[in-house]
């Protein structure tokens, strides 16, 4: 999110003091779908979102409820609106990573730096660079061999619904730059509301017959290791990155933040090789270095053409 006037960049030698905090939380997003792979299964997707968000909601509404008193009608709605999204980027990221492995999970999001310069081209009509339309491609072919790691046979229903997850961030990124209403909202207030018009969209899908055991049957079956799980996705993967990038912006670019943050997909393929035994294979490794080499050309171009 972009404010008008930004602060002076701290000093090069102090750099660190903000690099380091942004950069774990790439970290702990690249763990985020090893974790949320490690307890949730197909029939508790939606009872784990409930208890993800639900745990750091009020802990958000205590900190902003002044910024919330002062949003206006037009603003709860974009906010709600926005959150409507939200809900479905978690519902298809988790759905997802519960079907392929968590190096693939965070690889293939990793597309949406590329996504949304696209979209936002077509929107805009003003054609991106050759440059950039080749890192695309340099990317989209590296998700191909990605998901081709074991032979070349049908990408699997998780890495297509991790790409849709992809396409729901871009469309998201665009929906906040583009809903004149929540522009001028406080940051806090604003992702407040986000989430939690998403814990109430997870919370009637909780009740629908079908949809999988009830949040707090779920709840009572967790031992130690989940509930660890679910507390680092909350806490830190949550309460913590948020914060985080609301003290950071403040402190230096935003390139410079995502360009911290872009280090996610690394992360994720590190979780999910050394802490969850996955292995890529020689065209999985092929197709990982890509997506990261297209996603990194496509970002740099992009701010360069910005």
């Amino acid at each position: 999110m972009s404010a008008a006037v930004l602060p002076a960049l701290a000093p090069p030698r102090r750099a660190w003091v903000t690099d380091l905090p942004l950069l774990l939380v790439a970290a702990v997003w690249g763990a985020s779908y090893l974790a949320a792979k490690g307890i949730t299964t197909t029939h508790t997707v939606i009872a784990v979102l409930v208890l993800r968000f639900a745990i750091v909601l009020p802990a958000l509404a205590v900190a902003g409820w002044r910024g919330l008193r002062a949003l206006s009608g037009a603003q709860w709605r974009g906010a709600g609106l926005l959150g409507l999204v939200l809900s479905g980027i978690f519902l298809l990221e988790t759905y997802g990573v519960v079907h392929t492995s968590a190096t693939n999970a965070g690889l293939i999001i990793s597309l949406t730096m590329v996504f949304t310069p696209l979209a936002e081209a077509a929107v805009t009509r003003v054609r991106p660079p050759a440059a950039f339309l080749a890192a695309a491609g340099l990317s989209v072919a590296g998700v191909v061999l990605l998901t081709q790691g074991a032979g070349f046979t049908s990408p699997s229903a998780g890495d297509l619904l991790m790409l849709l997850a992809a396409v729901a961030r871009t469309v998201h990124v665009l929906a906040m730059a583009r809903i004149k209403s929540v522009q001028d909202a406080d940051s806090l207030s604003l992702t407040t509301v986000q989430l939690g018009s998403a814990v109430a969209v997870f919370a009637v899908l909780a009740a629908l017959p079908g949809t999988g055991p009830a949040p707090w049957t779920v709840a009572a079956g967790f031992g130690a290791a989940e509930w660890a799980g679910l507390l680092f996705l909350s806490v830190f993967c949550t309460l913590f990155a948020f914060f985080v990038q609301m003290w950071s912006v403040r402190r230096t670019s935003p390139s410079r933040v995502s360009l911290l943050l872009g280090t996610e997909p690394l992360w994720a393929a590190a979780a999910g090789i050394a802490i969850g035994g996955e292995r890529l294979g020689a065209l999985g490794a092929l197709g990982a270095v890509l997506v990261l080499t297209g996603t990194a050309w496509g970002r740099r171009r992009a701010d360069v053409t910005s």
